[in-house]
């Protein structure tokens, strides 16, 4: 029983769901910091003075980096089983290493390997793009990252229909425009798929000057589509901003979160006042509340150890803590009354 609360402990502090845990913000933190460095060494060692002088150093962090994350792959495989989705030891983890963030991690960890064994084969050598792919994983140690995330998949139908307007108006104005335009410029508007490039730069507005029309109808043309392209392209940007703007609320009123977040600050404000102190009758209030918050914050972790083998929201561990305290206080104000009579 120990074993299994210590890997749903440590599954927790790695997957930065253990309510604020200190352990879990420091894992945040050096995660989020050796991603950077590992990004940066990467980029950095693309320019060749730079890298003639620091080239010692920049292979030291994508080897300390590499390792750190191959050790972080194999906890995650071995801790998943904590789920209850991947609780099977050996199914568990087959379908816990093709969930998109295991796979994110296999492909930008595996290829470094993979090099040190071939490293004299050059086609082997583009695989080191994928070291890029570690970028992704500061999402799972980002809270703001994974909100982001949340809200993109909620609004997937959306912005799909926002994305399927965008391309109808895309193609229907890369075909007028290669009618408008190919008799005038044969070689810039040869085709329509070579038109849908002028079209790209219309719709978001860039405008490269590359390509532009010459005649009056392109003219036309080429004004309207840019006016539906400022409109049309705010829209996903709408959609998105509104939705993250709920989804951030919705995580300040979080009830498990705030809940043991007051008991940590409150209760420990009210042990430093001396006016309580100074009063017997307020004093023992004072006692009262400060063993009433503890039995809470008692009942919360309790109820994060008894729900963590099920799939459960935070509400749902937040309800049964509550449960579980008042069945608690109704038990000691019976014995209270017991021992009196």
């Amino acid at each position: 029983m120990k074993r299994k609360a210590f890997k749903r402990k440590l599954y927790h502090i790695l997957e930065d769901v253990d309510y604020g845990n200190w352990i879990s913000r420091l894992d945040q933190i050096f995660f989020s910091v050796l991603i950077l460095l590992d990004i940066s060494a990467f980029i950095l060692e693309t320019s060749q003075p730079i890298n003639q002088n620091y080239h010692w150093l920049f292979r030291g962090i994508g080897i300390f980096s590499t390792v750190v994350f191959t050790v972080e792959y194999g906890l995650r495989l071995w801790l998943c089983t904590v789920e209850h989705q991947f609780r099977h030891p050996v199914w568990g983890r087959l379908r816990y290493a093709f969930t998109p963030m295991a796979i994110i991690d296999f492909i930008s960890t595996f290829p470094f390997y993979l090099l040190l064994v071939f490293h004299n084969l050059a086609v082997l050598k583009t695989l080191r793009l994928l070291r890029l792919a570690r970028i992704l994983k500061i999402g799972r140690h980002s809270k703001s990252v994974r909100s982001l995330v949340r809200v993109i998949i909620s609004k997937q139908e959306e912005l799909f229909i926002t994305l399927s307007i965008i391309a109808f108006l895309l193609i229907i104005a890369s075909s007028l425009m290669f009618f408008a335009e190919h008799d005038a410029q044969p070689e810039a508007f040869s085709s329509i798929p070579a038109a849908m490039w002028w079209g790209v730069v219309t719709l978001t507005t860039v405008g490269y000057g590359d390509i532009y029309p010459v005649t009056v109808t392109g003219k036309l043309l080429g004004a309207s589509l840019a006016c539906f392209g400022i409109g049309v392209f705010v829209l996903p940007a709408g959609i998105v901003a509104s939705s993250f703007a709920d989804e951030v609320s919705r995580d300040e009123i979080n009830p498990a979160r705030t809940v043991k977040e007051n008991l940590e600050s409150e209760s420990i404000d009210l042990q430093n006042n001396s006016f309580f102190e100074q009063q017997p009758s307020l004093n023992q209030s004072l006692q009262q509340i400060q063993a009433d918050a503890r039995l809470l914050k008692h009942c919360l972790q309790t109820a994060q150890t008894e729900l963590g083998d099920i799939e459960s929201s935070q509400d749902a561990i937040a309800s049964w803590a509550m449960f579980l305290y008042v069945q608690a206080k109704q038990e000691s104000d019976l014995s209270k009354l017991v021992n009196k009579k």
